[in-house]
């Protein structure tokens, strides 16, 4: 039996392809075409909105608005720069740490938390903003994102997905199924695992044995790319040339974490103040504004309006959650299905009158009271 040669083509750098330096210098004989000026402007407006997005978001799950917010401080780079290299025919299918790139998309800010505040599983409409709905399971959007790639191209349609997934969800079954029949397909797919060292608490060395993520696109027979993940231009250079290839593509963006999994998580208890030092002095937010300054793009006057325009998007989204949500009960059985069945009818109508006795009751009850 024949055995096939290795395609090296598919394999990623063994360092990753960066544009910028951690200091925003540019890096020389890099293989990326830097973006234009005003790509890299736009870059930094959408990184600093996105951050004051993210941590207006954090203080309102504090204040009780949200029942529970995934931070991405540190990711903005990946979320942003990826979006951002977006066709607008392509789609986005995301998962539940990634409301900044929702909102880099054009979902309203309230909408892309509506699932975090448990109104309802989807605040915005996928069609209008081509944004699948948030994926709290890891890494069951990637075989939503490959089944829509590859039914768009059936179709002769020119579109591609971009599907954001993290480092833990590289170790699901539902991720090796996606990539494998992306092969298979030659899908339009570009997988971007955002690798922020943990999944939860698990430190990657504990679930792969991979040189890198990266690597695992081999096995699949799809082309693999290693990022610096923290640079907001190689990002955007890297999946630009992704969505525009027609062929699936894996990328792994190396970047940090920097505040806990969640509200609900500690943690100080499975990493030090050091890793997260050695990570902030890695801001991409940082990276990109320091580059920009340099070249004299970024002058106070400039930085001092985007720095407004954040305030303002954050002082938006504080008066619209801050109100409280009107919920309707008969709304748990409106969207179930496209045509209610009789049982769901049966259900609807029992709450309907159980609704109209308790009212009648108040109503009633305060009568007696006058």
């Amino acid at each position: 039996m024949a055995t096939a040669t290795p395609d090296r083509t598919l394999l990623p750098t063994e360092e990753p392809l960066a544009l910028l330096r951690p200091d925003g210098s540019a890096v020389e004989g890099s293989p990326l075409r830097m973006p234009d000026d005003e790509v890299l402007l736009e870059l930094h407006r959408r990184m600093v909105v996105g951050r004051r997005f993210d941590t207006q978001a954090t203080a309102l799950t504090r204040q009780g608005r949200l029942a529970v917010y995934p931070s991405s401080r540190g990711q903005e780079a990946c979320q942003v720069g990826a979006v951002l290299a977006m066709r607008e025919r392509d789609w986005l299918f995301p998962t539940y740490r990634d409301s900044v790139a929702l909102v880099t998309r054009g979902v309203p800010a309230a909408g892309a938390l509506t699932l975090l505040r448990g109104d309802w599983h989807l605040g915005y409409d996928p069609r209008e903003h081509r944004v699948g709905p948030q994926c709290t399971p890891l890494a069951t959007n990637t075989p939503h994102a490959v089944g829509f790639a590859h039914a768009a191209r059936y179709k002769g349609e020119d579109t591609a997905a971009l599907v954001l997934l993290g480092d833990g969800a590289t170790s699901e079954g539902d991720t090796h199924e996606a990539l494998n029949f992306a092969g298979v397909w030659k899908a339009p797919v570009v997988f971007l695992v955002q690798n922020n060292g943990y999944a939860i608490s698990v430190p990657l060395s504990k679930q792969t044995a991979a040189p890198t993520l990266a690597h695992k696109g081999i096995g699949y027979g799809i082309r693999s790319v290693l990022v610096d993940g923290n640079d907001a231009a190689a990002v955007y250079a890297v999946v630009s040339q992704a969505l525009a290839s027609g062929e699936p593509v894996l990328v792994e963006a190396l970047t940090y974490r920097i505040e806990a999994h969640t509200n609900a998580d500690d943690a100080s208890r499975y990493r030090d103040s050091a890793e997260v030092a050695h990570w902030l002095a890695r801001d991409p937010v940082d990276r990109l504004a320091s580059h920009l300054a340099s070249r004299g793009l970024l002058d106070p006057a400039r930085r001092d309006s985007v720095d407004a325009e954040a305030e303002e998007f954050a002082a938006a989204l504080r008066a619209e959650l801050n109100a409280d949500a009107r919920v309707d009960p008969a709304d748990l059985f409106r969207h179930v299905y496209a045509e209610p069945t009789a049982q769901l009818r049966e259900q609807a109508a029992m709450l309907a009158r159980e609704l109209d006795a308790e009212r009648l009751g108040t109503e009633e009850f305060d009568g007696g009271r006058a």
